[in-house]
């Protein structure tokens, strides 16, 4: 019968390769038909692959890849991020089927069709004596395949307990953020050896396919590890028998066992043998835990706690969590017998044995072992082949996947407690602490797990920790009551203990002290000129002359607001910094009747009696439609806005900006950001507008505005204001610069990635004219190559300039791919210095981009000699 099941499984595993790989996996078949007796060894649970693009996916970069509907989505619609609910996952069994498997993605999955899979390519680089790329096919024939079952667990696995806490820079994990395959590859070792490491080597640093805002993901492990056949380190390209899905890395992924998660590299691209660890970005900034006294603030102000390799995660740490009893589980004590089943898991990291779980019921004063089942020594005693690969684990004692407990309790000992107490032991004597260790990434939380137990009418209402669905668990409950969760008993309060306060939140006072004027409508309308720009906010008026001059956004920014309540605005764009600021410019407050006659007048609702020629209005918002949406890459679109009337002009100087305003879909408030078109500043009836999202990283949130603008549908009304900026191109040279003009016979442009807007326009605007004989440099800094924006408009104006002189391009990328002719690095001294290093009062620096690129451009732009005057930055 064992042999027919596992022949049955093999017809119905997925075989939907291109042709090149045919005889592979009729190869594979035949060997499993005829593997061994499988009876004794757990094997997959019924796996039903998922066909429909859920409704929620449709839309994201993700349309393409077939979901099960049951997961926990715990970062909204993208980038998927979702745990199975606890009880469907345990329900499974030892291994896990694909469609419940845990997904961690930091963007968007990769689309591999089926038939580039043959030609898939991995390169193994760095220090080796033999570099070599392999195609997909070669690493199925060349290799010798394992079959092996491993446990895969996230590092912020139950991290929704510390987010309860104190919120931590990470999602909100429950503890199902673990699941177990069996997953079939070659062992990475053998993949090295080929490639011959030199004697220096010391890391493998994986990269994979799937490109995000930082780069593509990647991160290293120890070379020795990889090369230590303990450590059971693999590529695979099938979990429980079937080719990889497009969530689990399809067509090949790193498997690191016994390490957090984030070491298994999905999609993977690059082997690259290196004598440090990866300079990865997602290396550096993710998979942490900092010490429990640094903050979210100390960990953006100083990058150094993020660089110290102490601090990084490999090995899982012991840990362990309660299925039964469920949350919300009721327990009806008159119907239930003398005895219950408490049920769950625990793994441990580094390939170390889980020797002991222990269950308390009276707060950690007593304990009683539970039963462990360890259904990975099953595969120890198995001989032969299992899903086209050797099952080999006679002789290793490691342990890489997590154990099932079980323990009965007498149901009259669980009414007399009030939680039930969760704790695991490994082989290194590890115990799970007691109480929380917080860190600034919310990682590797394994504190006790607690099972609270309420007892009301003859009913026992069990609560876990938290709920991944949504609020819930005894957490909150004792958060909300009072109870301080950091105080060694849970948040329950012993005697005399008072209820913990809510700390309030901190305003600002924006207000200076002793200025009691009131100003009536009339004297503030009469005072808000161009010239002296009065505003309100909060119903505090402000003038804001003084700051005409300095303000970064130009002195159209505050001329726009000058007679308007501008509170809206300005709360939705200024940053702390801005608010302490305020009470320089306070003069008074308006009175509480000319405040509401001020508010019910200033609406921007009311139609012009004829159609306007010019879009864009300093000192109303006006309403612009989307109706097209361009996808340039993954992560960049032009959004192209309808204007009010197809004869209509946006009204936009060329090197100026405007401000837009949407809700945001979540919290409902206001966002506003500036933006500089890329459309022609002739073009009528509509612009558009070139914007890359920002997607959520590990360690903060997306854009809002960016995210929130990729998730408008087509026909959203989207209102706009301007112009702002302190900068405007007049043509020919002329420049101005918060109002004052000068001429120039060169621009020297610096930007990176989407800062290329407001440079590029400049630029057009000198190509475009032929009498304009101002020289343009630009600088153009970028990861990838095709991070290039603009690309074909900035070789169109190289071609245009046949005489040579008037623009020069110079692209240097941080990633480029190994055809790539053009400069690589980052835009360095060396490269400022280059095209840049003679200032004079005829030429003027333009720089846009990321605000580490800007800072390090003004520092050397200073040292060259540069007056901060010929420094325009947008």
């Amino acid at each position: 019968m064992s042999a027919t099941v596992t022949q049955i499984r093999t017809v119905k595993a997925p075989s939907s390769k291109a042709r090149a790989l045919k005889s592979t996996q009729i190869k594979v078949q035949e060997q499993e038909i005829t593997s061994p007796d499988t009876s004794d060894i757990p094997l997959p649970p019924l796996s039903k692959k998922p066909t429909e693009i859920l409704q929620i996916d449709q839309g994201t970069p993700d349309s393409h890849v077939p979901r099960d509907p049951r997961l926990i989505r715990l970062t909204g619609v993208h980038p998927f991020n979702v745990e199975a609910p606890l009880t469907p996952l345990f329900q499974e069994g030892f291994l896990t089927s694909p469609e419940l498997f845990y997904v961690r993605n930091h963007g968007p999955v990769p689309h591999v069709r089926d038939e580039d899979i043959p030609n898939w390519e991995i390169s193994i680089e760095g220090l080796v004596e033999n570099p070599i790329t392999l195609s997909f096919k070669q690493i199925l024939q060349n290799y010798d395949q394992i079959t092996a079952p491993i446990t895969l667990v996230c590092a912020g696995n139950r991290r929704k307990e510390q987010n309860t806490v104190r919120k931590s820079k990470g999602f909100s994990w429950g503890p199902a953020g673990l699941s177990t395959a069996l997953f079939t590859g070659p062992m990475m070792a053998d993949i090295i050896k080929s490639a011959k490491p030199l004697r220096k080597a010391k890391y493998v640093c994986m990269e994979g396919a799937d490109k995000l805002p930082n780069g593509y993901y990647g991160t290293s492990v120890k070379l020795n590890w990889v090369m230590d056949p303990n450590r059971g380190i693999m590529l695979a390209h099938k979990m429980n028998g079937e080719d990889l899905r497009p969530d689990h890395g399809r067509p090949l992924r790193a498997v690191v066992p016994g390490q957090i998660g984030g070491r298994s590299v999905k999609w993977l691209k690059k082997l690259i043998v290196t004598e440090a660890p990866s300079d990865n970005w997602y290396h550096i900034y993710d998979n942490r835990v900092l010490p429990t006294m640094v903050t979210p603030d100390m960990s953006s102000q100083d990058p150094s706690w993020w660089r110290d390799e102490r601090y990084a995660i490999y090995d899982l740490n012991v840990n362990s969590a309660a299925a039964y009893p469920q949350h919300k589980e009721v327990l009806d004590l008159a119907s239930s017998g003398p005895i219950y089943a408490a049920k769950g898991y625990a793994y441990a990291g580094g390939g170390r044995r889980i020797t002991r779980v222990e269950i308390s019921l009276d707060k950690g004063k007593s304990w009683r072992l539970a039963n462990i089942e360890y259904a990975e020594d099953k595969y120890r005693d198995f001989e032969g082949t299992l899903y086209g690969g050797r099952v080999d684990m006679a002789w290793r004692e490691t342990c890489f996947c997590w154990s099932f407990w079980c323990i009965d309790i007498p149901t009259s000992d669980l009414e007399n407690s009030d939680a039930i107490l969760v704790r695991a032991m490994d082989e290194a004597l590890s115990l799970q602490p007691k109480d929380m260790y917080w860190s600034v990434l919310g990682m590797m939380n394994n504190p006790w797990f607690r099972v609270t137990i309420t007892k009301e009418n003859g009913k026992l209402l069990f609560e876990h920790p938290t709920d991944p669905t949504g609020p819930g668990g005894w957490m909150e409950r004792i958060k909300a009551a009072g109870g301080d969760l950091t105080n060694g008993n849970w948040g329950e309060r012993q005697e005399g203990e008072e209820p913990v306060e809510p700390e309030p939140v901190q305003e600002i006072n924006m207000k200076k002290d002793g200025v009691n004027r009131m100003i009536s409508l009339q004297e503030f309308k009469e005072n808000s000129t161009d010239e002296q720009p009065w505003f309100v906010m909060n119903g505090e008026v402000y003038d804001g002359t003084a700051f005409l001059e300095g303000h970064p956004g130009g002195a159209q920014s505050i001329i726009s607001a000058a007679g308007t309540d501008a509170s809206e605005e300005f709360l939705a764009i200024h940053s702390e910094t801005a608010k302490k600021m305020m009470p320089d410019y306070h003069i008074g407050t308006l009175d509480k009747a000319s405040l509401e006659a001020l508010q019910k007048g200033d609406t921007t609702d009311t139609a012009p009696t004829t159609p306007r020629e010019v879009f864009l209005t300093s000192k109303s918002w006006t309403k612009a439609t989307l109706v097209k949406k361009t996808t340039i890459s993954w992560d960049t679109r032009i959004f192209t806005l309808a204007l009010e009337h197809p004869d209509q002009s946006l009204g936009l100087p060329t090197g100026q900006h405007l401000m837009i305003k949407i809700p945001d879909p979540k919290t409902k408030e206001t966002i506003i950001r500036s933006y500089t078109p890329i459309s022609e500043t002739d073009q009528r009836g509509t612009v558009d507008i070139l914007i890359k999202i920002y997607f959520d990283s590990p360690t903060c949130p997306g854009g809002k505005m960016t995210t929130a603008i990729d998730q408008l549908p087509l026909d959203s009304v989207i209102e706009c204001k301007g112009p702002t900026g302190r900068f405007e191109y007049l043509g020919n040279g002329r420049v101005l610069v918060s109002g004052k003009e000068r001429t120039v016979q060169e621009f020297v442009m610096i930007c990176g990635g989407t800062g290329i807007t407001p440079v590029f326009q400049v630029l057009r605007a000198v190509m475009q004219d032929e009498e304009d004989s101002t020289r343009c440099v630009l600088l153009d800094g970028n990861r990838q190559e095709e991070d290039i924006l603009c690309r074909v408009e900035l070789d169109a104006f190289e071609k245009l300039d046949e005489k040579g002189g008037k623009c020069s391009i110079v692209h240097t990328l941080t990633k480029g791919p190994e055809n790539w002719t053009g400069r690589r690095g980052r835009i360095d001294a060396e490269l400022i210095k280059q095209y840049a290093g003679t200032p004079n009062d005829q030429s003027m620096v333009l720089v846009c981009g990321p605000e580490a690129m800007e800072e390090a451009s003004k520092k050397i732009l200073l040292s060259l000699g540069w007056a901060e005057s010929s420094l325009h930055y947008f």
